[in-house]
């Protein structure tokens, strides 16, 4: 045979096994699919310990006023916050806050390096974290800068320095690249999700993994540092915090920690923006009924951007996608603030422009396992069908330490209408995996159980379908498509309007070459769920995220194979 005819067939066939591993990816328009547990893997640890704060990406490696825990979020179109702390921070009975106007909040930026022609100014600040008993410690922190930097170009490349120039006291040069325009043609290039994320072994993991996976977004669902898993002396922390503690006059927190995770997080967040929303660990009850300080200091968010004017909700956008951001733990009623907040973000919403609409908030409204199973039901009834009347696309959430992956949902009921609801709360953290599920034997909590750490107790027994009557299904739930006990992190591409893949990425895969925890094409339908908002779904098929070929995947196939016989016919 001739070698260029023998060499044209390898590069065919070739090029058809990558058509068919692609062919293999299901999609939402497959479901909804039969529910799929995969069991725990007993060779593998529940969890493992916090690092310790001499731990070599964790201590403080910089002098007096010169930068550290360098952090980047969106801001608009064509601006970005760039975040730091300078000088140091104290722990002890007595402590007095630093000074916010003795270092300067400047960030000098340009498009060649080295080559700074933009510069702003920012603001500065301190919080502290005050405790009035006996034997606890306070803490006053380092001074936070947060500087918004504008005039910026959609994906280019930017380089800058951070700092006070007069002192002068100036960062390291670091990089970003901004996001495509909103567009329903442009979107990022991957947007990482992850949460309750700490800083354990399985944290470095998670983190180590998720930067390879190189994402242009990070979208952080809660339950940051958990430095309220420590009594203010430091020490060890602890899994179960009320089980360790049980005599702390308050649910302590050693602030340090939160230093520690900005380090950590510092290689990332400097050159990737990433965007945050509080977790019932950001709570932080202090002195004088005093909550979430450490969280609304921190952390720069678009809030007067999207009109929310407040941390614990707000919106923004990442090229032909919307996000919002809503807030678990601050009022959710309809006769509340980030409701009619909300409405109005929906109302103005251009899907023309932004086709995606993604949701997030750390606690689940859908949710098998024993673990906060039914905890957030009150937010739900408050505002599922809101959401469900703008066509919310995906909703991420965290809170509870495991995976999992819903059909299409709306009130308990498989609805193709529905968003993908996913469970993507097991970052790593030192309170160890979630692995009982509420349908197992002995596993069902009572209505009792689950008491959220705000709002009111809504839990529901069923009145219809395979759970009528009780509180608990018997076995996983129809709306369950598919759950796993490990830890990890996400991935969302948008592809198009239409088609976006989600990979649930394990940390135990990070060395296996091609290895996936979860994969899936979530697919709009528009039109479909314009003309009407409630439909019944045809029977379930089963799919764990490697079933078999799809519509979308069908069509895709086709035409890669035509394009395939097109090349060959021509050579």
């Amino acid at each position: 045979m001739d070698v260029s005819i023998l060499s044209t067939l390898i590069i065919f066939m070739l090029m058809l096994m990558v058509i068919c591993t692609l062919c293999q990816i299901p999609t939402t328009l497959d479901g909804p699919f039969n529910p799929v547990t995969r069991k725990f893997d007993p060779s593998l640890r529940l969890g493992s310990d916090d690092l310790p704060m001499n731990h070599t990406r964790l201590k403080k490696n910089v002098t007096s006023n010169f930068p550290e825990q360098i952090a980047l979020a969106l801001s608009s179109t064509n601006s970005m916050w760039v975040s730091w702390i300078t000088g140091d921070a104290q722990i002890g009975k007595n402590v007095k806050p630093l000074d916010p106007s003795s270092v300067g909040s400047e960030v000098w930026y340009g498009d060649k390096r080295g080559n700074y022609s933009m510069k702003q100014n920012g603001v500065s600040m301190v919080y502290s974290q005050l405790y009035p008993f006996e034997g606890l410690l306070n803490y006053t922190s380092g001074i936070i800068h947060h500087v918004k930097i504008d005039g910026l170009a959609p994906s280019t490349t930017y380089y800058y320095i951070c700092g006070d120039s007069t002192i002068p006291a100036m960062s390291e040069e670091h990089v970003f690249e901004t996001l495509p325009l909103h567009s329903p043609n442009t979107y990022p290039r991957r947007i990482a999700v992850v949460g309750d994320l700490g800083l354990t072994a399985n944290t470095t993991t998670t983190i180590d993994h998720l930067i390879e996976n190189d994402p242009s977004l990070v979208l952080m669902v809660g339950d940051l540092s958990y430095a309220n898993q420590y009594l203010t002396t430091g020490g060890e922390g602890a899994s179960c915090f009320s089980c360790e503690f049980p005599d702390a006059p308050i649910r302590e927190t050693y602030q340090p920690r939160w230093d520690g995770w900005g380090r950590f997080m510092e290689p990332l967040i400097s050159r990737v923006p990433m965007m945050v929303i509080e977790g019932n660990h950001e709570i932080e009850p202090q002195a004088a009924g005093v909550t979430f300080e450490s969280y609304l200091k921190r952390f720069a968010v678009p809030s007067n951007e999207s009109g929310s004017n407040t941390n614990f909700y707000y919106s923004f956008d990442a090229g032909g996608v919307h996000f919002i951001m809503l807030g678990a733990y601050i009022d959710y009623n309809r006769t509340g603030a980030q409701y009619s907040w909300l409405k109005k973000d929906l109302r103005l919403l251009n899907r023309s422009v932004t086709p995606w609409l993604v949701a997030a908030w750390h606690s689940p409204w859908y949710n098998s396992y024993s673990s906060h199973y039914q905890e957030f039901e009150c937010m739900r009834l408050e505002m599922e069908q809101l959401l469900y009347q703008y066509h919310v696309d995906i909703v991420f959430s965290g809170h509870v330490h495991a995976y999992e992956r819903m059909n299409r949902v709306y009130d308990y009921s498989l609805d193709p209408c529905g968003p993908v609801y996913i469970t993507i709360g097991d970052g790593g953290n030192i309170e160890k995996i979630d692995v009982d599920h509420a349908d197992e034997p002995g596993k069902c909590p009572s209505p009792g159980d689950n008491v959220p750490e705000f709002g009111g107790v809504c839990h529901k027994i069923f009145t219809y379908g395979p759970a009528k009557g009780k509180f608990c299904w018997e076995k996983q739930p129809e709306w369950s498509a598919f759950r796993e006990s490990s830890f990890g992190h996400g991935i969302l591409e948008v592809v198009n309007s239409t088609y976006a893949l989600w990979t649930w990425h394990r940390n135990q895969d990070m060395y296996k070459e091609n290895s996936i925890g979860d994969q899936i094409y979530i697919v709009r339908q528009p039109e479909l769920c314009l003309i009407s908002q409630k439909h019944s779904l045809t029977s379930p098929t089963t799919a764990t995220g490697f079933g078999g070929p799809d519509s979308f995947g069908l069509s895709f196939c086709f035409l890669k194979f035509f394009i395939a016989f097109t090349w060959l016919y021509l050579l």
